[in-house]
């Protein structure tokens, strides 16, 4: 099969050149469109659900919320396993899918099934968790107020509603989660002694205080040849109107919910916060990029974004961002692309040096970026990331394997005529010098392919999370050869019969010339003493067996992010503001050294807590 596509490729010759063109334009395309990270996503296939229970102790929480949703999810079918984190006021339920099973899929049955659980009063509807990873958080900023004039409330409520409204606008961000400030809040405050005076319940409050807001249709009225709708408009807009809210009448005499309580704006009850360089308390903010976006781009567009909405916040109010996953993704891709093109620099020098042939060592370095770009399709359309562990295992050297093969042998045919004083001077003869050159040696050359392919087989075949880190790696090896083997059928020869003069004078390289000479004895006592050499075979594999079983492991090759994580931890009993007081002073240590340049403290839980820590957690982000 393979000579034939060689004489083909041959007798088309044009459009072979064409179809390399068109793989050129759809690799660049194509690496436009590859999702580019540092390292592989390894996180399961997971749904969280979130459920607030202000009022519910960790206990409580277990018993009341956590365990009714796991028996309500308890016959979902392609389950892994469930588990859950029960804290004060909060239930975080995670259940792990089976790979096969579509993200949406999953979360669609979680939401048919938790309509059947019956929770207690008090306890907020369960919500689902953003559709993100374990690496979604990829931006982080800080809200500052450089006047100094605005309250936590304002700073948190103009994150709340500009800036993170607009930023959840931008393709590829799952969530924007926001930390710090204090929630604005209606509170109606009652008053026990007023309460009892005017013999109402706090039931009654309650119902008055949910009922004062609200809209009534009353039908319509027909006027002639129009009708007019009829409603009754009662919302809320001013803590005074909701102080106006009647509770009850007593003998004609309306008793307002402002006459047992006193209605004022105040925060709600915080489960977090977050300081800076120990300065005191900030608002931050967490982008939160979808599953399996590219984090580039969605990076990219969320700058693009802020700095939209920096024109529209109020004077003073600056967004500031103190973590952007593209530097880490930069540095690394950076030396990842570094290392690749000195790989492929010191084959190209090498081929130049042994085959001694700039022609012949130019094609085959040709190949190089062409099964790259091939790689990368293939890479795009099968969904793969390119990262340090896909992209960092390619060896240039097995990619122009096969061709190489083909080439020397078609230089050894030019050099055989030109000895035999028959040099080639006509593009016909080239053609059929070159196709039968090349059918000669296709069976080795795709022989050594398939025995590498047939190496990494077994890496494809991972499941769970070494699957994710260790299959991308072996598929995007196995593009590049397939690849560099379609190459070496096609264009490789057509190539040689362009660029290959039969009438130029081929000299053997001088570096192959002298290994010869030193070779050659070398092998014929080696087979002279097939004993000796079997035997010291033996011997270092079995020393190499007994050194491997002593080397160390890593499950991942050892990054230097440039940034460091720090947790804070307090006894369990700790209160947030005695908890904000020490982060404060952990930070303004830290911050004394002149290498950090910031330092981000995230303390407790955010509202949509898919990290539900306690107030005695607080998380350093040293910059």
């Amino acid at each position: 099969m393979f000579e034939r596509i060689i004489a083909l490729s041959l007798a088309q010759r044009g459009l072979v050149l064409v179809g390399v063109a068109t793989l050129v334009a759809g690799g660049l395309f194509a690496l436009t469109r590859l999702p580019i990270d540092a390292v592989p996503d390894v996180t399961n296939n997971q749904v969280q659900i979130l459920t607030q229970a202000p009022a519910l102790s960790p206990l409580e929480v277990e018993r009341y919320v956590s365990v009714p949703v796991e028996l309500a999810l308890r016959a979902l079918p392609d389950v892994v396993e469930m588990r859950s984190l029960s804290r004060s006021g909060i239930s975080v339920v995670t259940v792990v899918f089976e790979e096969r099973v579509e993200t949406y899929f999953g979360r669609q049955l979680i939401l048919e099934k938790l309509r059947d659980v019956d929770l207690p009063p008090g306890v907020e509807t369960p919500e689902l968790g953003p559709v993100s990873t374990g690496l979604g958080e990829i931006f982080r900023y800080v809200l500052e107020d450089t006047t100094g004039t605005r309250s936590p409330m304002e700073l948190r409520t103009i994150q709340d509603w500009i800036v993170r409204r607009q930023l959840l606008g931008v393709p590829g961000l799952a969530e924007v989660n926001s930390l710090g400030g204090e929630v604005k809040q209606v509170q109606v405050l009652v008053d026990p002694d007023r309460l009892a005076g005017y013999g109402l319940t706090l039931r009654e409050v309650f119902d008055a205080t949910a009922a004062a807001s609200g809209t009534a249709g009353g039908g319509v009225i027909e006027t002639g040849p129009e009708q007019l709708s009829v409603r009754s408009v009662g919302l809320v807009e001013t803590p005074e109107d909701l102080a106006n809210t009647t509770v009850r009448t007593t003998g004609g005499i309306p008793v307002r919910l402002g006459d047992v309580a006193t209605v004022t704006v105040g925060p709600a009850i915080r489960f977090g916060a977050a300081t800076e360089d120990g300065r005191g308390e900030v608002v931050t903010g967490v982008a939160m990029q979808l599953k399996g976006a590219n984090a580039r781009v969605v990076v990219a567009a969320t700058k693009a974004r802020i700095a939209e909405i920096q024109k529209t916040l109020p004077a003073g109010v600056v967004i500031t961002p103190y973590y952007d996953r593209t530097e880490f993704v930069g540095r690394t891709i950076g030396t990842v692309a570094r290392n690749l093109g000195e790989g492929a620099l010191l084959v190209v020098v090498v081929l130049l040096l042994l085959l001694a042939h700039l022609r012949a060592g130019l094609i085959l370095a040709s190949t190089i970026p062409l099964a790259m770009l091939f790689a990368i399709v293939c890479m795009v359309l099968t969904g793969q990331t390119g990262n340090l562990m896909s992209m960092g295992a390619i060896d240039f050297g097995l990619v122009v394997d096969g061709s190489l093969i083909i080439v020397e042998n078609i230089l050894r045919r030019i050099k055989q005529r030109q000895d035999a004083g028959d040099p080639l001077s006509d593009a016909a003869g080239m053609r059929r010098l070159v196709q039968s050159g090349a059918a000669e040696m296709v069976k080795s050359a795709k022989f050594g392919v398939f025995i590498i392919i047939l190496v990494y087989l077994p890496i494809m075949t991972l499941q769970g999370i070494e699957g994710k880190m260790f299959r991308p790696m072996a598929l995007t090896v196995t593009f590049a050869l397939v690849g560099s083997l379609i190459l070496s059928v096609t264009y490789v020869p057509v190539m040689c019969s362009l660029f290959l003069k039969g009438d130029k004078p081929i000299k053997e390289s001088r570096i192959i010339a002298w290994l010869h000479v030193r070779y050659r004895p070398v092998l014929e006592r080696a087979l002279r003493s097939g004993r000796v050499v079997v035997g010291t075979t033996v011997a270092l594999l079995a020393i190499a067996v007994f050194a491997f079983t002593r080397l160390g492991g890593e499950f991942l090759p050892r990054l230097d992010e440039g940034d460091l994580a720090v947790q804070i931890i307090r006894l369990p009993s700790v209160s947030l503001s005695e908890s904000l007081k020490i982060t404060g002073e952990v930070e303004r240590r830290v911050a004394a050294f002149p290498e950090v340049r910031t330092i981000v403290s995230s303390t407790g839980r955010a509202e949509i807590s898919t990290d539900p820590m306690g107030v005695e957690i607080a998380d350093a982000y040293v910059i």
